[in-house]
């Protein structure tokens, strides 16, 4: 659904024409004389964890929010058909379900008309369109399941305005309770687009309502929820827009359903709140919507490319039972994509390292072969799949970034990235894995053995390019010495405060207006470049400049740690004399630098 207020104004509007349909409706909606939700006979869901591994699968949103010539004949959003997500399911059993791919995701609409009315059953829960669903919803997840398939449907946080009509609208199976009982009784408004009203939990009859969705999806046979406009996330913070109570009552509402559904929050996810996403659901967008709004899919620019500075935040957070969900996957489609062939293995990569669901929004039965290559290599699923951690920066967030991570053999996982808009030489050093000498390299997406390399490997990258190696150390490990921040000399405004999180219990902030650190006597026995790692602490990114014995400085970005209570750490490349050297982080005149736990030089 859509997402960031920051967008440019063809999206704004088009946004915005969503949310005033969804306002109108309030007079039109239609109740249906539906009784109690219909058994479904599909098979139950499997009983293996929910999100054990990153969910594969498809999204019909993407192709229901673009331009492009033919997708939406009837107006906005009119993809979204039961024809459409059954011709999805067809190419996704024939195409892709042998590598691991299974949910078929319904999103937001298959509630409204083509001119967005939505219209709703006796106990105010959602009911199909009829002319976008004929068969109704369980007969569209059967016929998932006839494929072996799973499948997941949508809903707005809160109730939504329409379901509540005067107030009077029973609520299923809970005797004297009614949408007046649901809500608070001022009607304030909930959601990334204030289109439901803001449930009160305080009263049992709440929890009912949210019973009866769940046990209707579980009814119809749906494995999977995606929870919308979820705060405080979805560009909203406030009281109003606190959902930790309704995503919490979704998953009490799911425990009792009778049948396993994944719960996906969405979307922009406030990091503050990460414990709770982690603690009541199985993923979370950590960002705004991937998709243009434009006569493509997507574009690098709005917006794929802001995922490598968004994603370090939330790296650690991810595990079994929970994902980060970086949003859905379009490089199957070529033109329509609205990418280059260098944009299409980025996105892939970033996507499978993070350990990001892998949900693609292409049309499956238009795959090209670069497309389904992509989608379909098996050394970069297994990477996303594997029980390795997330890989994160281990250079700084600049235009050439390298990320690793190391897996449970011993090998590393390492991409490298070249985000600028022009051919860049970009390089992995071992020592900035944490080992040095000689290792193998693989190039996974080519599935190639490159031989082996000493201290590291350098490749020159196109415009947004990407590689992804695994590398199996033959060398030894490191030794560093450490040097903590507060053992240095603050100036200008930089100085000393207590940190609890910090190795020595004390960091250096206020690194503003020209304000430095400088660490004396970092000493090291031979000249040389070395990769300085920097431990620091931010709650959105900053950039430093980094240089050592009043040399010339580099400019370095550091991603943000999510808060101002997390140490995230990063290399630099520095060059050093033989003994000792002085080095300085400097904010610079105009703007902050992070603060600073300590640094580490190799031995």
């Amino acid at each position: 659904m859509p997402s960031s207020p920051n967008t440019p104004l063809p999206v704004r509007a088009v946004r915005a024409a969503v949310v005033l349909a969804l306002t109108a409706a309030v007079a039109t909606a239609v109740p249906a004389a539906q009784a109690t939700p219909e058994t479904s006979t599909a098979p139950a869901a499997t009983t293996a964890p929910l999100a054990a591994k990153p969910y594969m699968g498809w999204t019909s949103w993407t192709m229901q929010s673009s331009k492009y010539p033919g997708l939406n004949p009837k107006g906005d959003y009119s993809y979204l058909t039961e024809a459409n997500v059954l011709k999805q399911a067809d190419a996704m059993a024939a195409k892709l379900k042998p590598y691991g791919y299974e949910y078929v995701n319904i999103d937001a609409g298959w509630w409204m008309d083509w001119s967005w009315t939505p219209q709703y059953d006796a106990y105010g829960r959602q009911k199909a369109d009829p002319e976008r669903f004929p068969s109704g919803m369980k007969a569209v997840a059967d016929r998932i399941h006839s494929k072996g398939l799973k499948a997941g449907i949508y809903l707005p946080v809160g109730l939504e305005k329409a379901a509540y009509g005067d107030g009077t609208t029973p609520v299923w199976n809970a005797e004297g309770c009614t949408t007046a009982d649901v809500v608070y009784d001022d009607l304030r408004t909930t959601n990334g687009w204030d289109s439901s009203y803001k449930i009160d939990f305080s009263d049992p009859c709440a929890q009912k309502y949210i019973d009866s969705q769940a046990r209707m999806f579980a009814d119809w046979g749906y494995d999977f929820l995606k929870l919308d406009g979820v705060g405080p996330g979805s560009f909203k913070s406030g009281d109003n827009y606190d959902n930790v109570a309704d995503v919490a009552a979704w998953q009490e509402a799911i425990a009792t359903a009778g049948r396993p559904i994944h719960l996906e929050l969405s979307w922009s996810l406030d990091y503050g709140h990460v414990e709770d996403w982690k603690k009541y659901s199985n993923g979370w967008r950590i960002d705004t919507d991937v998709e243009c709004y434009c006569d493509t899919l997507v574009t690098w620019e709005s917006s794929v490319d802001d995922r490598w500075a968004d994603a370090p935040a939330w790296t650690a957070h991810a595990g079994p039972g929970g994902w980060n969900d970086l949003d859905s996957l379009n490089v199957g489609n070529g033109e329509m994509d609205g990418l280059t062939k260098a944009e299409r293995q980025s996105y892939a990569t970033l996507w499978a390292i993070a350990k990001s669901p892998l949900y693609t929004g292409d049309d499956l039965t238009k795959l090209d072969a670069y497309g389904l290559s992509l989608l379909t290599n098996r050394e970069v699923i297994a990477i996303n799949q594997s029980s390795a951690p997330p890989a994160e920066p281990v250079t700084a967030s600049d235009p050439q970034q390298v990320w690793a991570a190391k897996n449970p053999d011993g090998t590393y996982t390492v991409a490298l990235f070249n985000l600028a808009d022009a051919p860049a030489p970009v390089t992995a050093h071992w020592p900035a894995l944490g080992f040095k000498g000689k290792a193998s390299v693989r190039d996974v997406w080519n599935g190639k053995k490159l031989g082996t390399n000493r201290d590291g490997i350098t490749e020159v990258l196109p415009a947004h390019g990407s590689r992804l190696f695994t590398v199996t150390p033959h060398g030894g490990g490191l030794k560093w010495t450490g040097h903590e921040a507060e053992e240095g000399s603050p100036s200008g405004n930089a100085a000393t405060a207590d940190c609890s999180v910090c190795s020595g219990g004390r960091k250096v902030g206020n690194l503003y207006g020209g304000g430095k650190l400088t660490i004396d006597d970092v000493v090291v026995h031979k000249a040389g470049t070395y990769q300085v790692r920097i431990s620091y602490i931010s709650g959105d990114a900053r950039s430093a400049l980094v240089s050592a014995n009043g040399g010339r400085a580099t400019s370095h970005t550091f991603a943000s740690t999510g808060d101002w209570s997390t140490v995230n750490s990063v290399h630099v490349p520095v060059k050093l004399k033989a003994g000792a050297n002085t080095i300085t982080i400097d904010s610079g005149s105009d703007g902050y630098a992070p603060d600073i736990d300590r640094i580490d030089v190799q031995k």
